[in-house]
């Protein structure tokens, strides 16, 4: 077994289970905190045509989401998930706040070729990413935050290849 952190879309078991192939409710510990990161949309997506997340250091900043306890066996289909062989995410290990424990060596996922502004994300990515937000039990303050900062990203229409 290994320690994941989800951010984005993988925060919902629903669409984790989509591309991991099997039920992955059972392995959430619950909410979780990632100090010294901040949030945001620096990767555009082919696969999904739009901005998804991304964590970049911030000594100031924190990242709310789900740690994840996954068996090993879904550890190559995770990378792949997060287009690990192509260069698109790589892993990092970090440290992971949740239910009053300090976890180590969590792997979370960062953009290898971050982008200098963010992008969009479009209906169906805001919507898979405040279904796990809201599933998993993220503070209700972080889920309206997430919400706001994505709609207000999609109203600047910064979209890229639209």
């Amino acid at each position: 077994m290994f320690y994941y952190f989800a951010y984005g879309s993988c925060m919902c078991p629903v669409d984790l289970k989509r591309s991991l192939g099997e039920n992955t409710h059972l392995y959430v510990v619950g909410a979780a905190t990632l100090k010294a990161y901040k949030l945001g949309f620096y990767r555009f997506s082919p696969t999904r045509k739009c901005g998804v997340l991304d964590v970049v250091k911030d000594a100031k900043a924190s990242v709310t989401g789900v740690l994840y306890q996954l068996p090993w066996r879904l550890s190559d289909r995770l990378d792949l998930r997060e287009d690990v062989p192509h260069g698109g995410y790589r892993q990092e290990l970090v440290d992971i706040h949740c239910q009053n424990q300090v976890y180590k060596d969590v792997r979370t996922y960062v953009v290898v070729e971050k982008l200098t502004a963010e992008v969009a994300p479009n209906d169906w990515y805001f919507n898979i990413v405040l279904r796990g937000a809201v599933t998993c039990g993220l503070p209700e303050e972080y889920c309206w935050s997430l919400f706001h900062h994505m709609h207000q990203l999609q109203q600047s229409k910064r979209f890229l290849g639209t």
